[in-house]
């Protein structure tokens, strides 16, 4: 399958030494490297021998590659680092190394203080809906007309049906690849890996019950403000521990924060962000959705519509390499509350985000709610839904089937 992320790959490495692709557990990381650089040594460091020398003897296990080279789950062994730095700064090219892991949050640290400057970092996400639907475009999401006639030229998607039963399966490649993948024995392996291998070992959670309980808590309030009381209470720990465990999810590319709109930078940052959990086949097994019908006919329809369509855009964004993306929610003290604002420099794009297929004008009526903000300008926005054709709503605000994203 064709992955968006193979052209930004392609470019990092004419900028930087060396290219880190981080990402969840099995979004597709060492099949993108090795589909991409199939002639170039591999060394997976989830081998016990390999592993040992890294540890051990980090500058001779460095001597044994011949560059360039793939290195796999390289947050395993950090000692590695300031030796690939020795390495790039002797040899002085570009697209040496290619390195991979899925534990973020354990890998940063060592590569902000060893590689800064030297390396290209890319997030790489599970499928999206391009992805599966053989679509080639791959521009960030933004809804304004020259994006809409690049679209246009691809219409594919798939029916209502097929929505939801992609929202429920989720974005493994694993569950694509073999259609008679059990979901349900996917997510129970995949849940205890990760738990076991990312979360025991590296973070130092003792309980896991207790973390297993808090990642059901936190699957659903997806599409909710985040509220470190409401999980802690669930979880049974304190909210300090809440806040340090989803530093986990978050840096695990589990979850994703969004943050408020504010045109002031300060009180942005204390303000509280809306929660997603990015996978929603994982969020619909912790939450026991089992089906796919169930889940389109049940309370949390709305709030998994939502956090699904929220990470196609994110992960149109992820595959262009843009690493923060400028996305937004929008809520004041009126009340007034708009699902997604897109910013570009001073142009706030508005988005409301429905899991029916019949918009009206009311959809969009809170969109003049940014237009009390000052210094900056609204363009026209959209309601991303199920509706079949891009079609006008109300003055220049647009109707956007969820095809378009």
């Amino acid at each position: 399958m064709q992955r968006h992320m193979e052209a930004t790959l392609a470019k990092s490495e004419k900028f930087f030494g060396a290219v880190l692709v981080t990402g969840a557990r099995q979004v597709g990381k060492t099949t993108l490297l090795k589909k991409l650089k199939p002639d170039l040594g591999y060394f997976s460091l989830d081998d016990p021998v390999l592993l040992r020398s890294a540890l051990e003897e980090p500058g001779t296990f460095c001597k044994m590659m011949q560059p360039p080279a793939i290195i796999d789950e390289v947050q395993y062994a950090p000692g590695l680092f300031p030796h690939l730095k020795m390495l790039l700064d002797t040899l002085n090219k570009k697209g040496l190394f290619f390195l991979s892991g899925s534990q973020q949050f354990q890998m940063m640290k060592n590569v902000g203080e060893s590689l800064a400057g030297r390396l290209g970092i890319l997030n790489l996400p599970g499928l999206s809906l391009r992805e599966l639907g053989g679509i080639a475009c791959d521009l960030p999401f933004l809804p304004e007309r020259e994006y809409f006639a690049a679209r246009k030229k691809e219409p594919a998607a798939p029916n209502y049906r097929g929505i939801w039963e992609i929202i429920q399966r989720g974005d493994m490649p694993a569950l694509y690849e073999n259609a008679e993948m059990d979901w349900q024995m996917f997510y129970a392996a995949y849940t205890r890996t990760y738990i076991e291998r990312d979360v025991r070992d590296l973070a130092q959670v003792g309980d896991e019950g207790k973390f297993l309980k808090f990642m059901t808590s936190v699957a659903a309030r997806t599409g909710q403000l985040l509220n470190l009381a409401s999980i802690s209470r669930d979880a049974g720990v304190s909210q300090s521990t809440i806040d340090r465990w989803l530093s986990i999810l978050r840096a695990s590319n589990l979850i994703y924060l969004l943050e408020p709109y504010h045109n002031n930078v300060t009180k942005r940052a204390i303000k509280t962000p809306k929660l997603y959990f990015l996978n929603t086949g994982l969020a619909a097994y912790l939450t026991r959705w089992n089906t796919p019908e169930v889940l389109r006919n049940g309370a949390m329809a709305g709030a998994f519509f939502e956090t699904f369509v929220v990470a196609e855009i994110l992960k149109s964004y992820a595959n262009a390499g843009i690493m923060d993306p400028p996305l937004y929610f929008y809520r004041d003290k009126e009340r007034n509350e708009i699902d997604l604002v897109i910013r570009r420099g001073m142009t706030l794009y508005p988005l409301e985000i429905k899991k029916h297929a019949d918009p009206r004008p009311d959809d969009a009526a809170v969109f003049a709610a940014l237009d009390k903000i000052p210094g900056v300008t609204r363009a026209p926005g959209g309601v991303l839904c199920l509706y079949e054709t891009l079609a006008p709503l109300q003055g220049e605000d647009v109707v956007i089937p969820l095809r378009y994203v």
